[in-house]
């Protein structure tokens, strides 16, 4: 294990605590930087770098209204990224040869081939191919605890476009079908699995569902506040080139792809954010957007896949070589409005952001948490905050990811 240093004075005026290892200083330079410049409240980092720890930091206000301090333990829910944690779970599946990717959907699910949905296969679906990019069945927090009400409402939903036609992000219909296509075929929730056979052998704290006790350690989630909405909304609406524009216009047309895929459920939506502060929310399990996480969990699951299963990793070489390419790819994701591919459920984004190695793949979450792997270059990285960002991607995720990427 390498030696990590103790934090800079100038550090600790900034309120970073950890340690590093001194090949990847600039990493602690510009997680501090985000809490000068950026705008950052509370964060933790955590890399590591072919099976060494090499970062480890964390800073900031758990919550600015208490003034409680993100220390080494503090958790947040980091939205999107759990759509990663589902991937390895289901990677983990198809790697003990109970989940074939070019199966039928409906051969693990009968019910599921109505309205449409039964030619569907199992890479489709994770690849954001099949159509599924929506539920519009209208779903209450009381659907979301039954997995029996999701299942209703995915059986009775029509593909929004000819499956493996085209590519559109399921920013919440992914989570629902992918967990109970798991449930199917392991005959437990992904949260109850995560918690056995990752979570816990690795002592990594990521959770699909949060025991109670835990939810003291949990960092107050900020949302982009109403006011600042209404300031960049528009802004962004005359822009041309943004992503956030491009997304917004097709967003606020009734009926497109990009309208229904935010939609639903309401109560968790764009304008419901602030809901995942509930203890409620927070011990259910909702596959797309509310895993519990720390930096130290998500990196230390990412770094497990990249270690072969006989060396105490998740899964096989040649199982983990299934996600190096891009299973899936468009130039504009229908819901994303910007170039992005697939693989298997992770994300494989645009070069200049998370990794410039094509066979980079993790998954990214609403305002800028982010789990990430990186089999060229050795690394897996977490992090975690809790003031989301307004932009697709979080300058702040990804000005870390560069300062990672350019230490190696």
């Amino acid at each position: 294990m390498t030696d990590l240093t103790e934090p800079a004075v100038a550090d600790r005026r900034d309120g970073v605590h950890g340690t590093v290892a001194p090949r990847f200083e600039p990493v602690r330079a510009v997680f501090a930087e985000g809490f000068r410049a950026r705008g950052e409240l509370g964060a933790s980092l955590c890399v590591w770098h072919r099976g060494e720890l090499v970062v480890d930091l964390w800073g900031g206000l758990r919550d600015r209204d208490e003034r409680g301090v993100w220390d080494a333990d503090t958790l947040g829910t980091v939205f999107s990224a759990t759509k990663g944690i589902l991937a390895i779970c289901l990677l983990m599946l198809a790697d003990r040869g109970e989940l074939d990717h070019d199966a039928r959907v409906a051969h693990y699910w009968p019910e599921f081939a109505a309205n449409g949905k039964g030619e569907i296969t199992v890479r489709q679906l994770l690849n954001h191919r099949s159509g599924l990019s929506a539920i519009d069945r209208p779903l209450t927090l009381d659907d979301l605890e039954s997995p029996e009400r999701l299942a209703a409402a995915i059986v009775a939903q029509r593909p929004l476009f000819p499956p493996g036609t085209d590519q559109a992000y399921g920013a919440i219909a992914f989570g629902i079908t992918g967990g109970e296509l798991f449930r199917r075929v392991a005959g437990e929730s992904a949260g109850t699995f995560l918690a056995r056979e990752v979570a816990g052998p690795l002592d990594a704290e990521v959770y699909l569902g949060l025991p109670e006790e835990l939810e003291p350690r949990v960092a107050t989630l900020y949302p982009v506040a109403r006011g600042e909405r209404l300031r960049r909304i528009p802004a962004a609406l005359l822009s041309l080139r943004s992503v956030e524009g491009r997304i917004f216009r097709r967003a606020l047309v009734r009926g497109t792809v990009a309208n229904r895929a935010f939609r639903n459920p309401k109560e968790l939506g764009p304008f419901g954010l602030g809901n995942f502060n509930l203890p409620r929310v927070h011990r259910m399990e909702l596959p797309w957007a509310n895993a519990i996480a720390s930096a130290r969990g998500l990196a230390r699951i990412y770094a497990a896949l990249l270690q072969p299963r006989a060396d105490g990793g998740l899964v096989r070489p040649e199982t983990l070589a299934l996600v190096r390419p891009r299973g899936s790819e468009s130039v504009r994701d229908l819901v994303m409005q910007k170039p992005l591919g697939f693989a298997l459920g992770f994300v494989k984004d645009e070069p200049h952001l998370f990794s410039k190695n094509p066979a980079a793949f993790g998954h990214p979450g609403a305002g800028g948490s982010l789990g990430w792997a990186d089999p060229d270059a050795g690394l897996a990285i977490g992090y975690v905050m809790n003031r989301m960002d307004f932009h697709v991607r979080s300058p702040r995720a990804v000005a870390l990811c560069h300062a990672v990427n350019g230490c190696v």
